[in-house]
């Protein structure tokens, strides 16, 4: 039970951790810049007689994230009092607010995560596990990326799908606009521009995209600079988010039109999915087409994220999103739209080898956590990794663990 202490540990708002005997656990305070945000007080209680006739043992507070306390108004002294469980003014107090998993904005949101510890006395908190940076999230993801038949799978749909799709858009027109939303290092930009190049020779294609990432828009900068068969294209980067992106076009009251916009693999990490999606498909010139990218229903992330949910912690890794819930979407605006399923897969045979570094960053992408496989408690580590190998998630070829990362292209008509 949590109950606020007023006396005892004197920082005003410090919640205590008892367990089913009233023995201490910890103590814990609401930030005065995030009040729902309860984090631990990192001040140890000096060891006092308990009161006169006082049944319960001394109890000491946990050393517990000092940067918490550091925002207190006070002295450091405030936390050098007695605590003692019969003497101290405890009011029950409304339990903190349940932490939501999906609704995170920032990639640099540190998480708390919760879970279950080894007594079973209450849910604690393992500060020492935060989520990805932007940096960090480039590393990450470039371990997958070498892994994984991802782009392979993409080159498939382009070499079997893209020209008949992109062959009606910018009819009679001698410029071609083109829109990638989280574009990332460009690479698969570069391929959809060369196929609209070869389906509509002559004509110059102007490219414009949203990227919120520093490092992959001077990679994607860098890729264009050793191509030399780009003279017919423009770009035009916006270092933004795909958010930021629109309301800078509402403030703007300029509403471009594109012939193609496409968003491939980012639609798990904006904040409002129907919006965005009805936002961009508005951005669409006649005859336009909007593709989205996405992970298929039949992928080991589908399974992953429905059944084993509880393995992965709360961090702001995004929207737990597969193919259905875009068609979903999709139907409600009433649009035209087609499906597309390309299977592909990721070897995470790393992930199951101890003290692996591969494997490592192969599980921070996967958690969207950092140094999820040393920070992250041995039960929840084993949990995942059993969840990993479930014959709904991977299969086994050669002795080998490869992931189902299948994709679907959904292509949307204006």
């Amino acid at each position: 039970m949590y109950k606020e202490v007023s006396k005892g540990c004197a920082a005003p708002g410090c919640w205590a951790l008892l367990d089913s005997s009233g023995e201490v656990r910890q103590s814990r305070t609401p930030g005065p810049r995030c009040p729902s945000a309860v984090r631990g007080c990192g001040w140890t209680c000096r060891p006092r007689a308990r009161a006169p006739g006082c049944p319960q043992p001394r109890a000491r507070l946990p050393a517990y994230g000092i940067a918490a306390c550091s925002e207190l108004e006070g002295t450091h002294e405030d936390h050098h009092q007695p605590l003692c469980p019969c003497t101290a003014s405890t009011p029950t107090m409304e339990p903190p607010p349940e932490v939501k998993r999906n609704s995170f904005s920032s990639m640099n949101f540190e998480a708390e995560i919760l879970t279950t510890p080894h007594d079973n006395s209450e849910l604690y908190m393992i500060p020492s596990m935060r989520s990805l940076t932007a940096e960090e999230y480039v590393e990450a993801f470039k371990s997958f990326l070498d892994h994984s038949t991802e782009h392979q799978c993409m080159d498939e749909f382009n070499k079997e799908q893209m020209p008949n799709i992109v062959a009606g858009v910018g009819t009679g027109k001698s410029t071609i606009s083109v829109l990638g939303v989280g574009s990332g290092t460009g690479e698969q930009d570069l391929k959809m521009i060369r196929i609209l190049q070869a389906v509509h020779p002559g004509v110059f294609i102007d490219n414009e995209i949203v990227e919120p990432n520093p490092q992959h828009v001077a990679a994607y900068k860098e890729l264009v600079n050793q191509a030399p068969d780009l003279q017919n294209v423009s770009f035009i980067w916006h270092q933004l988010t795909s958010l930021e992106y629109e309301q800078q076009v509402k403030e703007k009251g300029t509403h471009k039109k594109f012939d193609f916009i496409h968003m491939i693999q980012m639609l798990y990490r904006v904040e409002d999915i129907p919006n965005t999606i009805k936002f961009f498909h508005s951005c669409l010139d006649h005859h336009g087409k909007l593709l989205i990218i996405i992970l298929s229903d039949s992928s080991g992330w589908a399974s992953l994220w429905k059944k084993y949910r509880d393995c992965l912690p709360a961090t702001d890794s995004g929207h737990y999103i597969t193919s259905s819930g875009i068609t979903e979407v999709l139907q409600k605006l009433g649009v035209e739209h087609r499906v597309y399923e390309f299977p592909s897969g990721w070897d995470i045979t790393e992930c199951f080898i101890e003290g692996d570094a591969l494997g490592g960053r192969m599980m921070d992408f996967l958690t969207g956590t950092k140094n999820f496989l040393g920070t992250a408690p041995p039960a929840l580590r084993r949990r995942l990794q059993e969840a990993l190998c479930q014959p709904e998630c991977s299969s086994t070829r050669d002795g080998r663990v490869i992931f189902s990362n299948n994709l679907s292209m959904i292509v949307v008509e204006s």
